[in-house]
């Protein structure tokens, strides 16, 4: 399986971040070719996104699948073998080190990339006391990160800022997945830590997540060719 991307292209993955199938199958239409791969996550997954997701890997597009699992080791395991069905390249669970070594086994010799998600950019050291932990979102990135990938991960998903120190601990063969990407000048929304494409690129991303700026741009392919050149340019 390869892990890393090839080019500037294969970097974006566009968020198919939108309320219906037929939404989402207009914005491939729209991007197809532009884009590295497309992800499915949450909001799609509960409105057919399964189905879409078998259809677009059929179609030689690259799926990534942000399920965002967590349960018990056997629930997580048979989930993961039915994700297997959809042909999905990616997979994204939380962070957890029994959940990711229990996905990991099921996905050994088999094409799909296990990612584990540190901790969401829409959260920063404020909502993690809120939530009841006693560290910062600094410790708590490494913390997951170099337990995930001693249980199996083949990488992870975390904020840009901090993608720097993540290559420090755990070198370049993990693969950094990194959401909350903003070109300048557009509305950061929910999220709280972001970084533009270039400097995430410079900071040692693989590939970068990018949603709300192309899937409700007025013309989404430019958008998405716009941030492809950027990454080039940061390459």
């Amino acid at each position: 399986m390869r892990l890393k991307p090839r080019d500037a292209r294969e970097r974006l993955i566009v968020g198919l971040d939108l309320p219906s199938v037929a939404e989402a199958e207009a914005c491939v239409r729209e991007t197809r070719g532009a884009v590295g791969a497309y992800k499915i996550g949450l909001e799609l997954i509960y409105a057919g996104g399964l189905d879409l997701a078998r259809r677009l890997a059929d179609d030689g597009e690259t799926v990534f699948l942000d399920a965002k699992l967590l349960d018990i080791d056997n629930t997580v395991a048979n989930a993961v073998r039915s994700i297997l069905s959809t042909g999905a390249a990616m997979l994204t669970l939380h962070a957890y080190p029994k959940a990711i070594a229990a996905a990991a086994e099921v996905a050994r010799d088999r094409d799909l990339m296990i990612l584990g998600v540190t901790v969401l950019t829409s959260m920063d050291d404020t909502d993690l006391v809120d939530a009841g932990y006693a560290t910062g979102v600094r410790e708590l990135v490494a913390h997951r990160a170099e337990r995930a990938v001693a249980a199996g991960a083949d990488g992870l998903v975390c904020s840009a800022l901090e993608v720097a120190d993540l290559r420090n601990r755990l070198g370049n063969d993990v693969v950094l997945v990194t959401p909350g990407i903003r070109p300048a000048g557009s509305a950061t929304g929910d999220q709280k830590r972001v970084m533009t494409p270039a400097d995430a690129i410079r900071a040692g991303s693989d590939y970068l997540v990018v949603a709300r700026p192309v899937v409700m741009a007025d013309d989404r392919r430019a958008a998405a060719e716009a941030i492809v050149e950027e990454i080039e340019q940061a390459l």
